[in-house]
């Protein structure tokens, strides 16, 4: 049984979801990343895979599984199902992945989800489980500007409007910056919200904004990883949704691995 990490840093199987698609890929899979030197995956892009048998091949790898993501839709329909996964795999933490958009068009359409994710929180809290929201750009889109006044993003409403004893952030560092805002006032604003966190850099190249491997892009990782500590955030999970710098997410994730140890994380 793989003991729960003490290493800080996790990589999200979502960067290598070509690679997971089937039990044996999987296995693999997961043996290379603990190879490249991951102590923790976020379970997320698997293919079908039986609980169980994720958790021991988790377990013959010598990694944690320390997240996962699951849609809301499937905690609608199933939560006790969801309960059942998490507590198969050790696992104390899942994001929603996204928000379902259409419920997020308007101002009152956060607010409702809001409550519904603080429900839901509380009853997975009973589990010893934590909920967390794991945002994109959208969320920063404003609702009731006028005359380039006023406003109030999705993001804000979001964990404004939920309980914060029920709802964390998995806060994406790099869609913050893409969305033009400020990673360290969103890491301060969630102190005690953000025990987990994506690490995500970009670039531009050829004049587009591009994924690249933690420290090849702009983003100032020094004072983001400070206000993360001083936030409470435990595990930093890499993530990059593509690699079209390097081609291989299994190189990007060795170099991103190196550059977060470069950058003091254990």
């Amino acid at each position: 049984m793989a003991k729960r990490p003490k290493s800080q840093i996790g990589i999200n199987l979502y960067n290598l979801r070509d690679y997971v698609k089937e039990p044996a890929q999987i296995a693999k899979t997961l043996k290379r990343v603990a190879k490249i030197g991951f102590k923790g995956v976020q379970a997320s892009g698997l293919g079908p895979v039986d609980p169980a048998d994720l958790r021991r091949m988790a377990d013959d790898a010598g990694v944690a599984i320390i997240g996962a993501h699951i849609g809301v839709q499937m905690m609608r329909d199933d939560l006790s199902e969801v309960i059942d996964r998490l507590h198969t795999w050790d696992c104390r933490y899942v994001a929603i992945p996204s928000a379902p958009g259409e419920e997020r068009q308007d101002a009152a359409g956060w607010r409702k989800l809001a409550s519904e994710f603080s429900r839901i929180g509380r009853r997975l809290a009973k589990e010893g489980i934590t909920l967390q929201y794991h945002n994109h750009d959208f969320e920063f889109m404003k609702f009731g500007v006028r005359g380039g006044k006023g406003g109030r993003r999705g993001i804000d409403i979001l964990y404004e409007q939920s309980d914060p004893e029920a709802l964390q952030s998995e806060l994406d560092i790099g869609w913050v910056a893409r969305a033009g805002a400020d990673p360290l006032a969103h890491v301060r604003s969630l102190k005690g919200r953000l025990d987990q966190v994506h690490v995500k850099d970009w670039g531009i190249v050829d004049r587009q904004p591009t994924w690249t491997p933690i420290g090849e892009g702009n983003l100032n990782w020094p004072p983001i990883l400070k206000a993360c500590r001083g936030a409470g955030t435990k595990y930093y999970i890499y993530e990059q949704d593509n690699c079209p710098t390097n081609k291989d997410p299994f190189q990007a994730a060795r170099i991103s691995l190196e550059a977060l140890q470069e950058l003091g994380l254990k």
